[in-house]
Parts: C-alpha cells; structure tokens; sequence
C-alpha cells in the first residue's frame, strides 16, 4: 500500500503508471503536498510512502519526519 505525493500532477501521473505496473505494489492514496500526504496517511492504511523532496506547505522531508512518530 503506497502513499504517491509530489505537487506536479503530471508526475504524479507518470510515477503512479510505473507503480501500478508492479504487481505487488498498490497506491492506495495521493497527495499534492506534504500536508497533505501526513493527513491521507493517518486516514489510510500505508506502508510506503514515496515523497517529493520539494513540495508546497510542508516538503517530503518534514512529512517524511512527521508521519515517522
């Protein structure tokens, strides 16, 4: 179960194409930016999150950080 974050819809797309490729990987929430993505993770159940480094509101890294406690 993924959790897709980036704020450029486009590569959202593209990244989230490459994923449902895989047969063992399912992205089960998205998001536009870090706030975002804390929020759809505590609404969903994750296992991986991939994140965009540099994203509006709240970056990768502090999401990263914040869905780790």
């Amino acid at each position: 179960r993924v959790l897709l974050a980036d704020d450029h819809t486009l590569v959202r797309r593209g990244v989230r194409l490459i994923l449902d490729g895989e047969p063992d990987l399912t992205v089960v929430a998205e998001a536009g930016d870090g706030a975002e993505a804390v929020a759809a993770a505590r609404a969903t159940e994750v296992d991986l999150a991939v994140l965009d480094v540099a994203m509006p509101r709240m970056t990768g890294l502090q999401a990263a950080r914040e869905l780790s406690r």
